[in-house]
This record gives C-alpha cells, sequence and structure tokens, in this order.
C-alpha cells in the first residue's frame, strides 16, 4: 500500500478502535473484582472503627466476621454483640486541602464515646496531611470520651482548652478541616439519633 496523506490518520484510528475495545473489554471483565475488592477494603475498616479483631484476613472470613457483627442501614452500620447494639459507624466528610477526605466515625450506642475512626478517601500530601491515615492519629480516636463535649466540639486539638487530641504537625489545614467536619458531622448524627 502506498504511504499517503490518509494511511497516518487510517492507521491511528485503527489502532485507537483496538485500544479502546482492549480497554473496554478489561473494564467489563474485572468489574466484579473491582467490586469484590472495594467491599473488602469497605468491611475491614468498619471493622477497624469498631475495633474488632480480624484474625483471618482472607476475603470469605472477612465476609463472615462482618455479617456476624455488622448490619447496614443505608450508608450507616450498627455493630451488635448477640442482641445487645454496641454502637454505631457513619460517615463523615468534608473538604481538605487537595480534595475531598471521607471517612468513618464510631460511636457507643449511648453516644458518649467514640469508638475509631478510619478514612476511605483522601488525598493530603504523603507525609503531611496524608498522615490522617496513619495509626498514630487513627489510635487517639478510639474510645474517646466525648459525653461531656459542649457545643458540638466532640474533637479539639491540644493545647487549647477541653483538648483531647493532637494534631499533625505541619498539616494545620487537614488537621483543622478534620476537627471541623468531624464535629459537625458527630453532632448531626447525635441529634437525628435523639431526635432533638
Amino acid at each position: 500500500m502506498k504511504k499517503t496523506f490518509w494511511y497516518p490518520i487510517v492507521f491511528m484510528s485503527l489502532l485507537t478502535a483496538i485500544f479502546t475495545f482492549v480497554l473496554a473489554f478489561l473494564e467489563v471483565s474485572t468489574a466484579d473484582k473491582v467490586a469484590e475488592n472495594q467491599r473488602y477494603d469497605l468491611q475491614t475498616k468498619i471493622l477497624y472503627v469498631f475495633d474488632i479483631p480480624v484474625e483471618d484476613t482472607s476475603v470469605d472470613a472477612v465476609d463472615r466476621l462482618f455479617s456476624d457483627k455488622i448490619t447496614e442501614d443505608g450508608d450507616e452500620f450498627i455493630y451488635k454483640e448477640g442482641d445487645s447494639i454496641e454502637g454505631y459507624a457513619f460517615p463523615v466528610a468534608g473538604s481538605g486541602l487537595w480534595g475531598g477526605i471521607v471517612g468513618y466515625v464510631g460511636i457507643s450506642e449511648d453516644y458518649s464515646t467514640l469508638l475509631g475512626l478510619t478514612f476511605i478517601t483522601q488525598s493530603e500530601t504523603p507525609g503531611l496531611g496524608g498522615r490522617i491515615e496513619e495509626e498514630e492519629f487513627l489510635s487517639q480516636f478510639r474510645n474517646l470520651d466525648v459525653a461531656d463535649a459542649t457545643e458540638g466540639n466532640y474533637v479539639v486539638y491540644n493545647p487549647s482548652p477541653g483538648g483531647n487530641v493532637d494534631a499533625i504537625a505541619g498539616a494545620t489545614l487537614t488537621s483543622k478541616s478534620v476537627a471541623n467536619f468531624m464535629n459537625v458531622d458527630i453532632h448531626k448524627f447525635i441529634t437525628e439519633r435523639k431526635g432533638e
């Protein structure tokens, strides 16, 4: 075939069509596995929020443990031991420095104690604001007494009066954002549950 003006156009069009088909095929063929991985990730994070130990990290074992202990209610989760409700996990979300931050907070059945915190998505600077996903930061929210919180100030950074957690050094905006949207969302959850 003699190379003409049309040859590169036809060649690139065919190449584009082939790669588009391959990408579409891969997306469709892996959709179930992607959904399974996303569900597994969410289940392990909700179990973490409630401090439920995961000994066997296989997909089936996590799914069984999750099903035995947790009930889904829309975008909220209820943790039960037998017939007794131990706590609730609900979404918290807001803006960080570089984008949205979405997480889950666990709270005791009587709304007096934060059981734990985890983040589902965040795009903060690694090594700075991205440290909100590190155990050192998250562990501060494990069994955090909020019974005496005033005016919706459940999370207050030290050394402020009433401070109960430490902010991340060098990530002031991310730390403030996390405290602000957590306080708003926790207050909203509690007032709606109590019917106030």
